[in-house]
């Protein structure tokens, strides 16, 4: 690695292929078509992208086989996205793990087909390269670097999975205690906090970890800041929705850059809700992140409809709440992002004819 990195993430890439445009969920013995489809890396490949697609220097620790469906990942994400893979290995011999999703109604459905990795989710992170931050999804096993990298000054973000055993034990939160950040949404805080409310469980939460963040969907988000005394409460941004894959992931990957940047809290949080609300605006997971280009436009849009409407108009509104916008996009020219495609092969046509 040339220089530090502004975020690590170790864990496992998914192949995910998506089907859209479905009118009906197969039954049974029955045979649906789909009018679009869409091949992207997914699992921990999500905020690596997001986060890459927000100008930060991203690193990913993870576990590529030589299989056809491992080299589209290993292509996608080191020349298309840019992600240092200086700390993932390549494995032969063993099968990448793949997610069919199909998306119907403005949510999803997935079936996912894999083996055991080849190595323990500790060896994901490959001697931890030095970054200013890392994202970890809390479990019972496999995070025992989180305290290495807190001892190396490196602010760790966690987030949780889904509890499939259904008892939410607190064991698993104990890694908080060297962690920055914990970014759940708002059903895993309230079954790991035992509370009916997100406010109850962000006020729970917050004695754990320095910083919480509950985000409430398109409702969203709640947080608190423990090391400067900060609360925000942030409403969710209008779009119209059509997969929210990799939401979430899009959402930790704009605090995150919000974080290292030195933001305020409420100004992190808009703006992580921006981000992952443009990214449901299209099908798919890591390749729906928008980019600063998505935003700068999103942005020009809003400014432009709230001068000419009166005050009181929802534009107006979100233009007083993300004038923070003019002092963070990037100045000059924005490279276009790539949308997912279902092309899954392992050289392009145009390498192809070469």
């Amino acid at each position: 690695m040339a220089r530090q990195l502004d975020l690590f993430v170790p864990g496992v890439v998914y192949l995910d292929v998506i089907f859209t445009g479905l009118r009906e969920l197969p039954e049974p013995g029955t045979e649906v078509w789909a009018s679009g489809m869409g091949s992207c890396p997914g699992g921990v490949a999500n905020l690596a992208v997001a986060a890459s697609r927000l100008g930060l220097h991203t690193g990913l620790g993870t576990a590529l086989s030589s299989d056809a469906y491992g080299e589209f990942c290993h292509r996608v994400l080191s020349r298309q996205e840019g992600i240092d893979l200086s700390a993932s290995r390549r494995v032969d011999d063993w099968h990448s793990p793949v997610t069919v999703s199909l998306a119907f109604d403005r949510d999803r459905s997935m079936i996912t087909h894999g083996h055991p990795l080849p190595t323990d989710r500790d060896g994901l992170v490959n001697g931890l390269p030095a970054a200013r931050s890392a994202a970890v999804s809390l479990a019972p096993e496999g995070t025992g670097w989180v305290h290495r990298a807190r001892a190396a000054g490196t602010l760790v973000f966690a987030d949780v999975g889904w509890d499939e055993t259904d008892q939410w034990s607190s064991e698993v939160l104990g890694v908080l205690a060297d962690c920055h950040a914990f970014l759940p949404n708002a059903i895993e805080a309230m079954r790991y906090t035992r509370t009916d409310e997100p406010r109850q469980a962000l006020e729970k939460l917050s004695g754990l970890v320095p910083v919480v963040v509950v985000t409430c969907g398109g409702d969203g988000a709640l947080a608190v800041d423990g090391t400067t005394g900060e609360v925000a409460s942030v409403p969710g941004v209008p779009v119209d929705a059509l997969d929210p894959t990799g939401a979430g992931d899009v959402f930790a990957a704009g605090f995150i850059t919000g974080t290292l940047g030195g933001w305020p809290l409420t100004d992190r949080v808009a703006f992580a809700t921006l981000v992952g609300a443009l990214s449901v605006q299209h099908f798919g997971g890591s390749l729906s992140a928008p980019g600063w280009g998505d935003i700068a436009d999103w942005w020009r849009t809003v400014r432009r409809i709230a001068g000419e409407r009166h005050d009181a108009s929802s534009e107006a509104g979100l233009a007083r709440r993300f004038g923070f916008l003019d002092d963070v996009i990037p100045p000059g020219r924005r490279n276009a992002v790539h949308r997912a495609t279902a092309t899954i092969a392992r050289l392009s046509d145009a390498q192809a004819e070469h």
